[in-house]
């Protein structure tokens, strides 16, 4: 199967690329590096260096590759930059998408796979985990701008028969995540622990969050290549971690006896969020895997090897 995969250069996607070369698939990988890093592409996938706003050449990469899938992945993450810069964070996660969108029409896509956010979108649950079918009220821009993506999947499914699956992730992490971003918590407080760093927990300490380990996530990814059509799905653990306990966790696991600092709350952040995955339990035959302790510690060992070289 030939498939692209955008953003395929970074934490999430290059870790997908990489399992579907090792199931045999042919890939391409678009990406502007802009937070992305060249040494995560994989071997053996074809590499755009291409800002997924520039529809000349993607129209071009298109024509070139012919993929069957799509896996999109290319996005602006941050979800304070959302709140500074709305704009750009539309231009890049909604109209990018949409563009996306059209040229799969052109070339004759026959399925994409959307990574969305299982802790934007819906807002502050009334209850916990959060099911699918639970009302959707993000309270970012980024949070608004995932779920407009979904819809917009949903209606090209309709009009052009082009199938999708979106899937809403609870908080990834793991392996080649960026420490020194300005998301991924466990990463950066893992960086900064190793470099004696104090470091931040914004608010007091009890904002909750649903951590599911990448490689679970990458088996979603190979799944719902031939399951799960024109269907969403939570990827989650469905367990909550306070910020106080990922970062204890870290810190026993580091042999850390460094205490966080703590600063205002930010805006635009869930105080709570946890996700259940039941319904890709039932139709995908997924469940996620890696116990936290167990992920901690091989992003631990990944990072230490990183510094150490």
């Amino acid at each position: 199967m030939r498939i692209l995969v955008t953003g395929g250069a970074g934490f999430i996607g290059s870790s997908i690329a990489r399992a579907y070369l090792a199931a045999g698939h042919d890939v391409a990988i678009v990406d502007d590096l802009s937070s992305g890093r060249r040494e995560n592409l994989p071997a053996g996938a074809i590499f755009f260096q291409i800002d997924i706003r520039n529809v000349k050449l993607l129209r071009q990469t298109f024509a070139t590759i012919r993929p069957e899938v799509v896996n999109h992945h290319a996005a602006q993450l941050d979800i304070r930059r959302s709140l500074r810069e709305p704009l750009f964070d539309v231009q890049v996660n909604v109209v990018a998408s949409v563009t996306l969108l059209e040229l799969c029409v052109e070339h004759g896509v026959k399925k994409v796979i959307f990574a969305s956010s299982g802790g934007a979108i819906y807002g502050e649950p009334r209850l916990l985990p959060v099911a699918e079918g639970s009302p959707e009220a993000p309270i970012s821009h980024y949070g608004v701008a995932k779920l407009a993506v979904e819809r917009y999947l949903a209606v090209y499914s309709l009009l052009y028969g082009i199938h999708f699956t979106a899937l809403r992730y609870a908080n990834v992490y793991g392996p080649r995540q960026n420490p020194h971003g300005e998301a991924g918590v466990v990463a950066i407080f893992i960086g900064q622990l190793l470099q004696g760093v104090t470091p931040t927990i914004f608010g007091d300490g009890t904002k909750t969050r649903d951590y599911v380990f990448v490689d679970d996530v990458v088996a979603a990814n190979l799944l719902v290549l031939d399951k799960g059509n024109d269907e969403v799905f939570n990827i989650g653990r469905g367990v909550q971690v306070s910020d106080y306990e990922i970062f204890d966790v870290i810190r026993r696991e580091i042999d850390s006896k460094q205490e966080p600092r703590y600063a205002p709350e930010r805006p635009g952040e869930v105080k709570h969020t946890a996700i259940d995955a039941s319904r890709a339990k039932l139709r995908l035959g997924w469940r996620s895997k890696v116990e936290l302790a167990d992920g901690v510690a091989k992003t631990i060992a990944h990072i230490r090897s990183c510094v150490s070289t």
